[in-house]
């Protein structure tokens, strides 16, 4: 653990008051010309991250023209968003009706009020430009919801490759929708899809000269059986495996993201919300002895540290929206205070106010012992955090940059009709 002394003097030496959006350009100044900026989280419920990573959002797509969002989300859903930003024909009336479109839970992910703001602005931003800023989601939970749109649009095409996606879709629909049951007799009984979705996605590959009249139908379809591919090998794997299901959860984000960057061209940036666990180098913390990756790591080592900026965030105390148990309802919280020694606490130490640190040379030996770092997940449980909730993190190491929030509040949920 650093001393407190040490963490302390460096935090009063580097960091850099936050109190308005223009005290955000130094940070854009550091990022500079990179393909990749990773914005985390330190929970899925806060309203603050949200709104600070908008602002820095629309900061880099304005003064730095980068190309796309992708976000921890499903793509199914992500991409209903990303047709309504661009002016595609959609069913979708105004932004809040397209975020209908996140009807899985946790809802509040996406489908919330601070999100809101941010579609609004794509899509007024886009009916002003040539070239479209896009919307996507990385995640791999969407397996049902992927099926299903490959075979709406192969239908819709007369595809050639219907017939196996329809194969490879009633290979599932004895599981009724439910990746739970899918997991446990895939894993303990042998009982999988595994060869239908990886055939799926072969064909499709293949005939991909088949969906290039509409270029983005094209990446939808691709992308979508990816999902079903690799959604398929995750439920397959975590009943046995938790570490290699969340392997191959990251690795299938970072394998979206390629898609996605193939799409708009070899001089394409993007940006991505996710939690700092997976935007922040897996190196730089336990998960490396687990034998864990992520998205930070994972990129940093595909397209270069240099071509790769992630900056992580954190809160002293606060609310926050989360589920005292997977798929049960949601609640606003209170975030207690940091633990004494993690670095939310020393941030609190050293002064009152929202604080911006820059990692660089000139400063990362001041920051490379370990330190717990909190991380709230879409399941929480407050009276005891202080017993899993902070990752012990070489803080340099994991981010580029730090932005930490005081004090915090919960998310704004849009309610579901």
């Amino acid at each position: 653990m650093i001393l407190t002394k040490n963490v302390t003097d460096a935090i009063r030496k580097f960091s850099l008051p936050y109190r308005n959006q223009s005290d955000l350009s130094p940070l854009l100044q550091e990022i500079s010309d990179v393909k990749l900026v990773l914005l985390g989280e330190a929970s899925h419920g806060t309203s603050e991250f949200y709104t600070t990573r908008t602002e820095i959002t629309k900061r880099l797509i304005q003064e730095k023209r980068f190309s796309f969002i992708a976000v921890e989300g499903d793509w199914p859903s992500c991409y209903e968003v990303n047709r309504y930003i661009k002016g595609y024909d959609t069913p979708y009336q105004n932004s809040r009706e397209a975020l209908m479109a996140f009807n899985r839970w946790p809802t509040w992910m996406w489908a919330n009020e601070e999100v809101l703001e941010l579609i609004e602005w794509l899509k007024d931003y886009n009916e002003t430009q040539d070239q479209k800023v896009g919307f996507y989601g990385l995640d791999v939970y969407s397996l049902w919801e992927s099926m299903e749109a490959i075979i709406g649009y192969l239908q819709q095409i007369q595809s050639p490759d219907l017939e196996k996606a329809i194969k490879a879709f009633e290979c599932f629909e004895p599981f009724h929708k439910q990746p739970e049951q899918y997991a446990v007799s895939s894993a303990l009984y042998g009982e999988d899809c595994m060869q239908e979705v990886a055939d799926l996605l072969k064909d499709i590959q293949n005939n991909r000269k088949l969906y290039e009249e509409d270029a983005e139908a094209s990446l939808n379809v691709l992308v979508n059986a990816l999902v079903a591919r690799n959604a398929e090998h995750y439920y397959h794997t975590m009943v046995t495996n938790d570490n290699e299901s969340w392997n191959i959860r990251d690795h299938h984000m970072v394998e979206a993201l390629q898609y996605i960057f193939h799409f708009y061209g070899d001089h394409s940036k993007g940006i991505v919300w996710e939690h700092n666990t997976h935007i922040g180098d897996a190196r730089a913390t336990d998960m490396k002895r687990e034998g864990l990756v992520n998205v930070g790591q994972l990129t940093r080592e595909k397209y270069g540290s240099q071509h790769v900026y992630a900056v992580g965030f954190g809160t002293h105390r606060g609310t926050v929206i989360a589920a005292n148990k997977w798929g049960n309802p949601y609640k606003l919280m209170s975030v207690p205070e940091a633990v004494e020694g993690s670095f939310e606490y020393y941030l609190k130490q050293t002064g009152d106010g929202d604080k911006v640190l820059l990692f660089n040379e000139s400063n990362r030996r001041d920051f490379n012992e370990t330190i717990g770092h909190r991380a709230i997940g879409v399941v929480y449980h407050p009276e005891s955090e202080h017993l899993g909730n902070y990752v012990p993190t070489q803080m340099a190491d994991r981010y580029d940059a730090f932005i930490f929030h005081e004090v915090t509040k919960g998310v704004s949920p849009i309610q579901q009709s």
